[in-house]
């Protein structure tokens, strides 16, 4: 815990008017006069800054504002302005200031009393006196555990400074109360980052302690911030680093060693004590994070029989605490309902389970299974984890997981799992905890797990179930019937639950209509069939119930590969109107083989998906109809990711060179909407791409990933887009299509570069993309090949080649009439230019591109003109113009969701300060770009470390330093990186001379 902030001063809270107190009525009035010291010193009368006048007569005000209304006399005042020196006249000079400031000041503000001086203060009208009940409101919510309270109340005083407090002011007193008040902030900002450390936000605390301890280097509790948010954001030899920079600074410095509790942090650390693993003390979680997630579905009202399934695994669950894990899996063919007594189950136990339960569904029968370290991504963020803390690969995801659950109890339920070894890493493995799995096999090799094998149910279980979805007085007036119904059923729980859902729908039949109907063999398949075929045999009761409509769009709908379907596409798939498609799905959601992921988005149980492609193969006529519906689905899809493009980069001539589409695609009503159906609709549209690679289809899907390629950059979509793009490239060239393979192997070059720094395998790709833009006379491929290798060769330092490539393809964009295209190839020259010293001419450059994109209104591809325009003036030592180029960059990445360039500026507006010789500025900003946790692979994060590195070198942290770049030295040395030269010699400056 740090030390209790205090301003060593006089004040005196109003009476009925703390901060608290006055968010809980109604808002105070804001004073009609108005005062700041925390800052200028100024003053306000309504909406109207007032003269202050000269800096002694600011002096003088602010040492009356400063005594909170208390007289002070003629010689505390001029003791206060000149101290032990005054001039001979400084009596007068202070009635002269004085009486200036009356007639400024609002009647009655500036008082004579005694000999002396007042100024009357409203409760609220100076800046200090309300970061001052700020303060003690925050103790008071720090003091009842309200953590996020106190932190927000903090941050809200911390906001009243502006600058310097009492800035320019001249005189003794100044000096002395400006240092108190600088150290009061201090003060403020440590405690505010111990709260930040004590709710999870070591990660977004890295950067503004690197700056601070930079600025403040011998404080040392800042220091020790740092190390702490360093070891949990899992940088443990930077935080070791920051010890021993600290260690030698205070010696050579001070000549004292650190403080005993920094040297107990260093030990804790190379101890690695579970204790430092998470906050040090209980801390309250914002609203909106998720600490105890209760994730388990709903369980069916109805829920039927199983009861010595349900005994036995409630046992097991029961008796979790105290063991190393509880295992359960559940086993059995689709439809049996492993789901049904698995949730039933868990909601039994969960009281067990008091910090939470979570839900996930593997999706193990589909084409796409759940990807494990996805999952644990959701968990993590489930229980609390912030985005930025949560590691990349699936081990450390795993032993994050684990670490955040120990000392929890949560019941983890892992839904139709394909295997176990898609299981092991989402176990908990921790004591109190348990697992249930569900799977349609039996896990064998999943280490000291329960195994359950689940049946079908007993008759008897069998005609309960369907008495309580159809109703007591109906079944029993024709119990026979009934019994026929279940048994036709084969005592599945799932075709029970369909066929009575569909019988209790139906007010007018009775229940020997229903079983009159089950009764023939042509709508079901024979009963002893095993496997699968069991579970198509009850999907086949459900479907040979619909009315032809319904079974159209059941069939034709199922053929997609997308986990959902929205409304609009759907209606696509259909050929019909949103709101016929509506009537149509939500009869399939009651009948229970559709379901509804949410409002107007629907999805099919794996299984029933394939039964309906069954279905579709078996019954859809004529044959080509199949082939139709897909068809008019990627046309939705096109058009529609074609309209987001446009909208994003209005007159970019890529929309004029893809294939035509019958489908208008859906409208968006401005640019937000149309990037957050992109971003929603990524993985139905990557799948929909990856299914219509075949003959008739492939330009379509090709264009398709052109059209939305911002999935590429947002950082969630950029690996399943880049497997998207590689399949289609491998069936353009399987399929001889040389406009098809040349536009996707310049996407597969984007994403290898932009995503992976794969720079020479990108070349490679474009050096047979640029073949195939002759073959193929495609003009976008004629522009956007040579554009590519030329960013290509730059990263790779080929800058002779590079400029070649790029003054190949501004004239092919010229040609083309395509502006936005010329402007990008002259922002990528310009980058060129500079790197070859020819500084003058590349800023020109860059800055003809930047007129282009305003001119055209493109937002984003503007932001990519200003980024080079930045670089560019960066290198010529333009520092003031290349941030404020970058800056705004920024803001429009940010603004356009492009994760992937939000952290690249970052990372050149770090190289702009370091060349501008402000390191501190340089490492935050280096910190930033690694917080973000997207910035184009690990090429460009051993740049960034590289960066950050040379930063705190300057600031004489030496071993953080070293850290960095030996860090960075290993990721290029994996890769065969050319900078692999340079972070060599900066490790070893002596060899490289």
């Amino acid at each position: 815990m740090v030390d209790v902030p205090r301003v060593p001063e006089q004040r005196r809270p109003a009476s009925g008017n703390t901060p608290e107190e006055r968010t809980e009525g109604h808002p105070p009035e804001v004073p009609t006069s108005r005062f700041s010291v925390l800052g200028p010193v100024r003053a306000w009368h309504g909406p109207e800054q007032l003269n202050t006048g000269s800096p002694q007569q600011r002096a003088l005000l602010a040492a009356l504002l400063l005594r909170d209304g208390r007289t002070a006399t003629a010689s505390e005042l001029i003791d206060a302005l000149w101290g032990e020196e005054p001039p001979s006249q400084a009596l007068a000079a202070v009635r002269t200031y004085a009486s200036r400031l009356r007639k400024v000041l609002p009647p009655g503000a500036l008082v004579s009393e005694s000999g002396g001086y007042a100024v009357q203060l409203a409760d609220g009208a100076l800046d200090l006196a309300l970061a001052e009940d700020l303060w003690s409101a925050a103790e008071k919510a720090r003091g009842t555990g309200d953590l996020c309270q106190a932190r927000t109340l903090v941050n809200k005083a911390l906001g009243l400074w502006d600058g310097e407090p009492l800035a320019n002011v001249p005189g003794p007193y100044a000096d002395t109360q400006r240092t108190r008040l600088g150290e009061w902030r201090l003060q403020l900002v440590e405690t505010r980052l111990d709260m930040d450390l004590e709710l999870g936000c070591h990660a977004e605390a890295v950067s503004e302690l690197t700056a601070l301890t930079a600025a403040h280097p011998l404080r040392e509790r800042l220091r020790e911030l740092l190390m702490l948010a360093l070891y949990r954001s899992g940088r443990q030899a930077e935080a070791l680093a920051v010890y021993a920079d600290t260690r030698r600074l205070l010696a050579d410095e001070l000549g004292v060693d650190p403080r005993p509790g920094l040297k107990e942090l260093q030990q804790r650390i190379l101890q690695a004590d579970p204790g430092l693993a998470e906050p040090s003390a209980p801390s309250q979680e914002p609203a909106t994070t998720v600490v105890r997630p209760a994730q388990l579905p709903a369980t069916v009202p109805d829920f039927t029989g199983r009861a010595s399934f349900v005994n036995e695994l409630s046992d097991i669950l029961s008796t979790a605490e105290g063991r190393v894990m509880a295992v359960s899996a559940l086993a059995g063919i689709g439809g049996v309902g492993k789901t049904t007594l698995a949730v039933h189950v868990a909601h039994v136990a969960r009281t067990h389970f008091p910090d939470g339960q979570l839900y996930v569904d593997l999706q193990g029968a589909g084409a796409r299974v759940a990807e494990p370290e996805t999952v644990l991504g959701a968990f993590l963020r489930a229980l609390g984890t912030a985005d930025s803390a949560i590691p990349d690969s699936l081990e450390e995801r795993a032993a994050l997981y684990r670490s955040v659950l120990d000392g929890r109890r949560v019941l983890v339920l892992l839904d139709n799992a394909r295997d176990a070894a898609q299981v092991r890493p989402l176990l908990p493995g921790m004591e109190g905890c348990a697992a249930l799995v569900t799977s349609r096999v039996r896990m064998v090799d999943l280490a000291g797990a329960h195994l359950i094998d689940l049946d079908v149910m007993s008759p008897e279980e069998a005609l309960l179930l369907f008495t309580r979805i159809v109703g007591e007085e109906r079944v029993t007036s024709e119990r026979e019937a009934a019994l026929d119904v279940v048994a036709a059923c084969g005592f599945l729980p799932l075709a029970i639950r369909i066929a009575a859902s569909r019988l209790a729908a139906r007010r007018t039949w009775t229940v020997s209509t229903l079983a009159a109907k089950l009764a023939d063999e042509r709508r079901r398949l024979d009963e002893l069939q095993a496997g699968d075929l069991a579970v198509k045999a009850t999907f086949e009761l459900g479907y040979g119930q619909l009315e032809p409509a319904q079974a159209r769009a059941f069939r034709l709908l199922g053929l997609a590969d997308g986990p959902d379907l929205s409304l609009a596409a759907a209606a696509a798939v259909l050929d019909l109107s949103l709101d016929e498609t509506e009537d149509v799905l939500e009869s399939l959601v009651d009948t229970s083989l559709v379901e509804s992921a949410a409002p107007g988005r629907y999805r099919y149980h794996d299984l029933v998906r394939l039964y309906a492609r069954a279905c579709a193969e078996r019954d859809e006529q004529p044959p080509g109809e199949r082939d139709a519906a897909m068809s008019r689905l990627l046309d939705f899809y096109l058009a529609s990711a074609a309209r987001v493009y446009a909208i994003e980069r209005p007159g970019d001539r890529t929309v004029d060179h893809l294939e035509p589409t019958e489908h208008a695609g859906q409208d968006f009503s401005d640019d937000t909407k149309a990037l957050d159906w992109l971003h929603s609709e990524a993985a139905c549209i990557l799948a929909c791409v990856q299914q219509s690679l075949g003959a008739g289809m492939l330009r379509r899907a090709v264009d398709l990933l052109l059209a939305s390629k911002d999935l590429a950059e947002s950082g969630a979509s950029s690996l399943r887009y880049e497997l998207a793009t590689t399949a289609a490239r491998d069936a353009a060239a399987a399929a001889g299509d040389a406009y098809a393979e040349g536009r996707t192997r310049v996407g597969l070059a984007q994403v290898m570069m932009r995503v992976g720094g794969h720079f020479e395998a990108a070349a490679a790709e474009l050096a047979r993309a640029a073949q195939l833009a002759v073959d193929s006379a495609d003009p976008w491929l004629g522009g956007n090949a040579p554009n590519e290798q030329g960013i290509a060769a730059a990263c790779m330092k080929q800058y002779a080649e590079s400029e070649s490539f790029f003054l190949k393809a501004i004239e092919a964009f010229r040609a083309d009439d395509n502006r936005p295209g010329e402007a990008s190839a002259l922002c990528n020259l310009s980058r060129v230019l500079v790197a070859v010293g020819r500084t003058t001419k590349g800023i020109e450059i860059a800055e003809q591109g930047v007129e282009i994109y305003d001119d055209l209104g493109l937002t984003l591809r503007l932001a990519n003109a200003k980024y080079a325009l930045g670089i560019s003036l960066g290198h010529a030592g333009r520092h003031a113009e290349a941030l404020d180029q970058l800056t705004d960059a920024l803001q429009m990445f940010v603004e356009n969701r492009q994760r992937l360039w939000e952290g690249t500026s970052h990372y050149r507006i770090a190289q702009v300060h370091l060349q501008a010789r402000r390191p501190a500025l340089a490492a935050k900003h280096a910190e930033q770009a690694l917080a973000t946790g997207f910035i184009g692979g690990d090429w460009m994060r051993a740049n960034v470390l590289t960066v950050l590195g040379t930063s705190l070198d300057s600031l004489a942290q030496l071993d953080r330093a070293r850290a960095c770049w030996q860090e960075a030295l290993a990721i290029h040395e994996g890769s065969g990186a050319l900078e692999a030269d340079e972070v060599r010699a900066l490790l070893n400056p002596v060899a490289a001379a």
